[in-house]
């Protein structure tokens, strides 16, 4: 990748500015836009509607409103942070202009019942950043879908503090997640390689690590597909419990995949709104 290096004799990612264009300005996209540019990287922002309505991000943050086709021009890393349903109205080479090597980043969760309604697919099992990959035609890792994105904003720590959380990394390409996991540390969280795009099943909705804010321990234990019970290799107390019933609300291809969690089951109801607990701080509805 043509990275550029901010210091003379600088050898290393942690030192590197990068060019970034990101596809969607939500909850996510917004703050990884003010994060990001807070770094000093060259931040390129784009949305559905048009360069004119990101005027105050653009001015907030000194990141380059741009149209959705123009986001990808010479970047060296990419953020698709859309809804999942909206991925194939995306403008056909959108990533035409990607610098040579260039990283591209799904950030997306599929809500079927909530916003996306049914995408056979990935009803039928296939991963959801492997669909994304396939709709858009570029290899993808997956990373960011999982944290409350206001958290983006104020949970990062410096590297080596206790409790600092740690997101899984998923993708077929060791090269492209490095960039990825070095960018997480930039922003003050550990990544944690999660394996290729087949097993990012285990970071979707309804897993253990899914919104858990797990550290680097709690998440290689509930991230493996481990038993999740409470107090234990979980993180917080309750955890287990709490994910079991996003499982209800989300994904039954999910739920097939788990091991059997705690026999708790919560009403219908009660998962519902934890679920929606969830989407109201995650997801762009946009």
């Amino acid at each position: 990748m043509g990275l550029t290096l901010a210091t003379p004799g600088a050898t290393t990612l942690e030192e590197c500015i990068m060019k970034i264009g990101i596809i969607g300005a939500g909850n996510i996209g917004g703050n990884l836009t003010r994060r990001f540019a807070a770094l000093g990287h060259e931040v390129s922002v784009a949305n559905s509607r048009g360069p004119e309505t990101l005027v105050d991000l653009a001015k907030e943050t000194g990141a380059t409103a741009v149209s959705a086709t123009e986001a990808a021009n010479g970047a060296e890393v990419v953020v698709v942070t859309i809804p999942e349903k909206n991925i194939p109205n995306l403008p056909v080479g959108i990533l035409e202009g990607l610098a040579p090597g260039a990283v591209v980043i799904d950030t997306g969760n599929y809500y079927p019942q909530q916003r996306d309604g049914k995408i056979e697919d990935i009803e039928n099992g296939t991963t959801e950043s492997r669909w994304v990959q396939k709709q858009l035609g570029h290899a993808v890792v997956k990373a960011f879908n999982g944290i409350y994105a206001s958290h983006l904003l104020t949970h990062g720590k410096p590297a080596d503090t206790p409790g600092r959380i740690a997101l899984p990394v998923a993708g077929d390409d060791p090269a492209a997640k490095a960039v990825v996991i070095d960018l997480l540390d930039q922003l003050g969280f550990d990544g944690v390689d999660a394996g290729g795009l087949d097993d990012s099943w285990r970071q979707q909705p309804g897993t253990p690590v899914y919104g858990a804010d797990l550290d680097g321990a709690d998440l290689d234990g509930a991230g493996r597909g481990q038993p999740c019970q409470e107090g234990t290799g979980g993180g917080q107390p309750g955890t287990a419990r709490r994910l079991s019933g996003l499982t209800v609300a989300f994904s039954p291809t999910i739920a097939r995949r788990l091991p059997t969690l705690p026999s708790f089951q919560p009403d219908e109801k009660q998962a519902s709104e934890n679920a929606l607990e969830h989407l109201g701080n995650m997801v762009d509805f946009s």
